[in-house]
């Protein structure tokens, strides 16, 4: 070291715990010559380091642009100290800071370096299903609390062998503190369970759940962030067995294979898709489907796309390896009925979900938070969100401006809730339909695991608009018992403001809005759905509506599409051709109490929505005249349309509103 020593504090926040980034600093300022300390905090990672000028300066360049795979650097900030004498550079223990936070890395799918020694059979941790370093494995769904030590986390009565304890605090190891690290002699085991055979553990376990699958049999699989169901993808009886316990009569499986490989034989894989599919989330894509991918119609009936993904943990790839006489592709759907949340816990998924399964690969690494996988689709080459879950909760959305802290409860149907504190919004996992008290407890329970984790107690209430949503009753109830402010949000314009805000937009100029959608409570009583809006973050106007329509019997005709659409035909006054789907759908003395209903207007709600629009459009041409699932009717008439067609319909603007 040469030249005249100079001092500097730093304070880093972002995902800089449980990513490799203490180590990587110990690392980079010994290259440098520099001596000092890091340590992690509850609001991230601080460090001193002492050299002289030129040398901290290299330090600082490759600090912010050479940082680990998984961190995220939101804040840097330096601050010159007073040179202090240190014989080296040092990583100290964590330190906690009452009120302090920061962002937690999602749960991460195995890296390249553990798939490696996860297959070697000289590696000591060969075949073993919980292999993971700083650059893969669980996070948000073990983690308790902040800081991301091991005690904090559902790894913590897994006490370290001496070859794992020598990784673990060697900070020029790849597991240098890396929270899950484990192996054979020391770590989480598997067990599979089969009410009609003996129990069996590890290498006997995992051979016994694919001889399972060989047999056309049903296995529940406990993963990283829940349970799993699983059969042979190509195996029609497995399937519609599954179907049957499961009450998922249509709906489209989750599919998973071992390999890209093996995925491109059934849908088309473009290389943006690809990228992501091997990204550390391994979300669940939706590909086009080949016409050579016959075999797996009755994993997503009426659907041009199916949806792939890769395994993400150790044990799926161990399930999944190649051989002969293995299925290519299996099922690989939420381990739960239908609309309830996905299972997470041994003894609520072996009662839950025993009538399902005939047997089960689970293992006794704890889940603290269940999380549901993710669903994307690529459009124009750029990833959209469907479901948000594994691999980016509960990775924050960045705001514009600070924000005060804000809970907010979200909708009934595919609910997330959010949490905001300065810049942050943390964007729960996906939650699920909010229909039956079993989600209710899975909201409750994450809207606490946030609040601790991030520090955050709300200072303000949001909810949406409808009365009778479970989201909006609990937020009321909240805010009554916390004495805080409750600010109901028409629907359509919270979906306004999220487009403002994923556009990066600060200024509160207005914009015209066009909100297409199935459902939301109007300020007028009325059901919404397809509106012009005017208007900003603070305020709008709704300048135009699609023609209202009657929803005969409320929210139950969204089950009944042909229901919808003669009432669309009843309000233009257009006759009841026999020859249409949806007459014919009905017997006359049905159409008849239809008709009076219709007239009367009892228990028929109004509605502008776009979503009943495309039910209507879907039984008239004869898609679909029932649903079992949300969306149904609309999904199916898109798989239908030709991509290639240009032509439009005019439409009449009426501006009396």
């Amino acid at each position: 070291m040469s030249g005249e020593i100079s001092g500097l504090s730093i304070h880093i926040t972002g995902i800089v715990q449980g990513v490799g980034f203490r180590p990587f600093v110990y690392n980079l300022a010994t290259s440098h010559g520099l001596t000092g300390w890091v340590c992690n905090s509850s609001s991230g990672v601080e460090i001193e380091v002492f050299g002289d000028e030129s040398s901290i300066d290299s330090f600082i360049k490759e600090l912010r642009s050479s940082s680990p795979p998984l961190s995220r650097i939101d804040s840097f900030s330096a601050t010159p100290v007073i040179p202090q004498v240190y014989e080296s550079f040092s990583i100290l223990a964590s330190h906690a800071v009452v009120g302090d936070f920061l962002p937690v890395s999602p749960d991460v799918s195995i890296c390249a370096d553990c798939q490696a020694e996860l297959l070697d059979p000289n590696n000591r941790r060969y075949h073993y299903p919980f292999i993971n370093c700083t650059n893969c494995g669980p996070r948000f769904s073990i983690i308790q609390d902040i800081p991301y030590d091991r005690p904090n986390t559902t790894m913590s009565h897994f006490t370290m062998c001496d070859a794992c304890a020598s990784e673990y605090h060697d900070p020029t190891d790849r597991r240098y503190h890396a929270q899950p690290t484990a192996c054979p002699v020391c770590g989480p085991q598997i067990k599979f369970i089969d009410p009609y055979s003996e129990t069996s553990d590890n290498e006997t376990a995992l051979a016994s759940a694919r001889k399972a699958l060989v047999d056309g049999r049903i296995l529940a699989i406990k993963g990283l962030g829940g349970f799993h169901l699983a059969c042979d993808a190509a195996n029609s009886a497995a399937v519609d067995e599954l179907r049957l316990r499961k009450h998922r009569t249509d709906k489209p499986f989750a599919l998973m294979a071992a390999s890209i490989q093996t995925i491109r034989k059934y849908v088309e894989v473009s290389t943006a898709e690809q990228s992501l599919l091997e990204s550390p989330s391994h979300p669940i894509i939706l590909l086009k489907k080949l016409s050579s991918a016959s075999v797996l119609d009755h994993t997503a009936p009426s659907q041009n796309n199916l949806g792939f993904m890769l395994p993400y943990t150790p044990l799926h790839l161990l399930l999944l390896q190649p051989e002969p006489g293995f299925p290519d592709v299996l099922v690989m759907t939420s381990g739960n009925i239908s609309e309830e949340p996905i299972a997470y816990e041994d003894g609520e998924a072996f009662e839950r979900l025993a009538p399902i399964a005939d047997c089960f690969l689970t293992h006794d690494r704890p889940i603290h938070m269940r999380v549901d996988d993710s669903v994307v689709r690529v459009f124009l080459e750029k990833p959209y969100p469907i479901r948000r879950s594994r691999g980016y909760a509960p990775d924050p959305l960045s705001a514009p401006v600070n924000l005060p802290e804000i809970l907010a409860c979200g909708a009934e149907l595919k609910n997330t809730f959010s949490l905001s504190r300065d810049r942050y919004v943390f964007v729960s996992h996906h939650i699920g339909d909010l229909e039956n008290l079993e989600t209710l407890r899975s909201f409750d329970e994450g809207i606490t695991h946030y609040k601790n984790l991030f520090r955050i107690d709300p200072r303000f209430v949001a909810v949406d608009l409808h009365p009778d949503y479970l989201a909006t009753q609990y937020g009321a109830r909240y805010a009554r018992e916390h004495s805080l402010p409750l600010i109901q949000v028409q629907h359509h314009h919270a979906h306004l403001a999220a487009c403002l805000l994923d556009n990066n937009r600060i200024s509160d100029d207005p914009v015209i809005g066009l909100i297409f959608d199935g459902t939301g409570y109007g300020t007028d009583g009325m059901i919404w759905g397809g509106e012009v809006l005017y208007g900003g973050y603070r305020s709008y106007q709704r300048a135009f509506h699609l023609t209202e329509t009657l929803l005969p019997g409320g929210d139950t005709a969204i089950r009944n599409p042909a229901k919808i659409s003669l009432s669309h035909l009843f309000s233009a006054n257009l006759p009841w051709g026999e020859d249409l789907p949806p007459v014919r759908s009905f017997s006359a003395t049905d159409r008849f109490t239809l008709k009076q209903q219709l007239t009367s207007g009892v228990n028929c709600p109004i509605t502008t929505s776009m979503g009943r629009l495309f039910d209507s459009v879907s039984a008239l041409v004869g898609v679909r005249q029932m649903v079992t699932y949300e969306g149904q009717a609309a999904i199916e008439l898109e798989n239908l349309c030709d991509p290639d067609e240009t032509g439009v319909y005019d439409i009449p603007v009426q501006n009396d509103v």
